[in-house]
């Protein structure tokens, strides 16, 4: 009798105790909803793509399910481990590598569009003028950041603050230089068209600088893709050709420690590599 009231006991604890952790969990799954969801609405937003914030929560789930569907498939538990992880923040570096994509393509139409505008400033247009001619005549995404600054002088922002926000929300060096002499030129009175001129030399210089370093870096960031690849590639070929030497590994608890250890290792050098050969202009 004893036992079995210890028995009900114990029962009772657990199962109290994990309707308190499924409410924690719960929570913290809606806090990290609602964060994850209005930093990606923002993400987006800024860069004029407008989806619907459960569409993306859908999207990321997807990603997530069918990244360890195809890892369960391919090598297990233990992959399909690692394609979850890798699907749950696949979204995020998604819309990284999208914004890195068009700030690239910005900066190159910037070049043309500083030309554009110092000629229109000598033409007798005003800045205001100069910057709504260009990005009329512009492409996305220079057309899109060019309409949305005019749209917030003419709703009433100063011109010099509406240039240091779209620096600031695009992120670009180049158009915080833009912003920044601007704004001193105009309070001092300077040449704008001969400044213009000289940023888009400047800028010139600066991309075929960030080319040459790139090609010259490219050996050891091809160097670094290879040495994390090739454990997994090894790893892959064993299993395939002698599957009784890779299988012990994921059978007892010290084969995965060193599993683990191995992947740890490999991405700190690949990181480390990437470091070295991330030269900054």
């Amino acid at each position: 009798m004893a036992g079995v009231l210890v028995f009900l006991l114990a029962g009772g604890c657990a199962f109290f105790l994990s309707l308190l952790a499924l409410d924690v969990v719960r929570r913290g799954f809606e806090q990290y909803q609602r964060r994850y969801l209005a930093r990606s609405v923002n993400d987006l937003s800024g860069m004029f793509l407008f989806l619907d914030p459960k569409q993306i929560l859908r999207l990321n789930l997807c990603a997530l399910l069918l990244l360890a569907a195809g890892g369960y498939w391919a090598g297990g538990a233990l992959f399909a481990a690692l394609a979850a992880a890798g699907g749950f923040f696949s979204p995020s570096l998604l819309v990284r590598l999208y914004r890195r994509r068009r700030l690239l393509r910005f900066n190159a139409q910037l070049v043309d569009g500083l030309q554009q505008m110092a000629n229109a400033l000598r033409a007798g247009f005003t800045l205001q003028q100069a910057i709504d001619q260009v990005g009329r005549e512009g492409d996305a995404p220079l057309r899109q950041e060019f309409g949305l600054l005019i749209k917030e002088v003419k709703l009433g922002l100063p011109l010099d603050e509406a240039l240091a926000a779209m620096a600031k929300r695009l992120g670009s060096e180049e158009l915080d230089l833009i912003a920044t002499s601007t704004a001193i030129a105009r309070q001092l009175g300077g040449n704008l068209a001969e400044l213009f001129e000289s940023i888009a030399a400047t800028i010139r210089e600066r991309f075929r600088l960030e080319g040459r370093i790139a090609a010259l870096t490219s050996q050891g960031k091809l160097q670094g893709v290879i040495v994390a690849a090739l454990p997994l590639g090894v790893g892959l070929f064993l299993d395939a050709y002698r599957p009784d030497l890779i299988g012990p590994m994921f059978e007892t608890a010290y084969g995965y420690v060193l599993v683990g250890a191995v992947v740890l290792l490999q991405g700190t050098g690949f990181v480390v590599i990437r470091r070295i050969v991330a030269i900054d202009v």
